[in-house]
């Protein structure tokens, strides 16, 4: 691997969803803000953008960096991240004995795992522990066109990419950085039309997942079960949630399908932790993070469902806005992930 020459210029963080774009600029060393902001999309467009050949996501940016950043943005060198649901992360071990054939080991995680042909992909590894008997390989992968359409983008848009990650990853760093990360914890970041879930060891995510819900699909369940209109919805699913009050139990009701859906996915990852990869180090929390963590009582409903210690995480309160306008209540658990991307140290980024 070559480290880049620029590695001591400062870098922005630049978030592509499925729903919308986001960008910051921190100083790492205060966690102050200096400059964000963020664009909503239309998700067939950025579909077609990141998997055809629409130019809508250059146009996106472009508009994003003119008319919506508060603040100034320091740099025009980025770290991109993008669907965590387009990348593949597994953790394996083998013998000390077959490290000479590390390669032929990822080759058959990469056909055992994953459901797309090796051609496609970018595919990575690295040893992340190593003992007498054994080594653990942390197995990397991400779909081409997203990456190659994501980096055309942002260089039509003016800016250069020195790094390109899964949004969890991202996430994972301000795990690490604010809510005691260092323990063995699992992240389920509820986005709005997504759900990201990875088990984090040591700073590094070793396993993800990802399921098509999200806080959207909250707020249409309740929608539907309670014949309310999207915005009543909405409001209900954030002052009511899933609390005692007169309308719990159809609250509850409407939402159980899709929250044991995410619970399912969270009880497999944990699973493949358990059976793969837990040398003695028992996964000790489980941290709900992203939009959909607004919903009231989600943490208790997520601690009885899978018997675990689980919390609403608040690494927001980590970030330093300084004088600038602070991003509405409701929106600021959407900017952790723009945060993690904004906050890797220059110096750290290899390619």
């Amino acid at each position: 691997m070559t480290q880049l020459f620029y590695k001591d210029k400062p870098i922005i963080g630049l978030e592509i969803s499925t729903t919308d774009i986001k960008v910051m600029s921190v100083d790492p060393k205060k966690w102050l803000v200096l400059g964000y902001g963020s664009l909503d999309l239309d998700p067939l467009r950025i579909k077609e953008s990141l998997e055809g050949d629409s130019d809508y996501l250059t146009t996106a940016i472009q508009k994003l960096l003119k008319e919506h950043v508060v603040g100034e943005l320091q740099s025009d060198h980025v770290v991109i991240g993008v669907p965590t649901a387009k990348s593949y992360a597994r953790t394996f071990s083998i013998p000390s004995s077959a490290v000479n054939n590390i390669k032929d080991a990822v080759e058959v995680e990469v056909d055992q795992y994953i459901p797309l042909p090796s051609s496609t992909l970018y595919i990575d590894h690295e040893i992340i522990e190593k003992d007498k008997k054994s080594v653990t390989v942390l197995m990397s992968a991400i779909t081409k066109s997203v990456v190659d359409k994501a980096t055309a983008a942002v260089a039509a848009a003016g800016l250069e990419t020195v790094m390109v990650e899964p949004s969890i990853n991202a996430v994972g760093r301000m795990m690490t950085a604010t809510e005691e990360g260092n323990l063995p914890s699992v992240i389920v970041d509820i986005g709005v039309a997504q759900t990201d879930i990875a088990v984090i060891i040591d700073g590094t995510v070793r396993v993800t997942s990802s399921i098509a819900l999200g806080g959207n699909t909250f707020t249409i369940e309740i929608a539907k079960r309670l014949g309310l209109s999207l915005q009543n919805a909405h409001q209900l699913k954030v002052l009511n949630g899933l609390n005692a009050g007169t309308r719990q139990a159809k609250i509850t009701s409407s939402l159980k399908p899709t929250l044991d859906k995410i619970i399912s996915e969270t009880q497999k990852v944990i699973r493949y932790y358990n059976e793969r990869l837990n040398k003695n180090r028992k996964l000790e929390q489980i941290l709900i993070v992203g939009s959909g963590s607004n919903l009231p009582g989600i943490g208790e409903y997520f601690t009885n469902s899978l018997v675990m210690p689980v919390r609403v995480a608040s690494p927001w309160q980590k970030l330093d806005f300084g004088e600038l306008t602070t991003p509405a209540k409701q929106y600021r658990s959407r900017y952790i992930t723009v945060a993690g991307l904004a906050s890797v140290k220059p110096g750290g980024i290899w390619k």
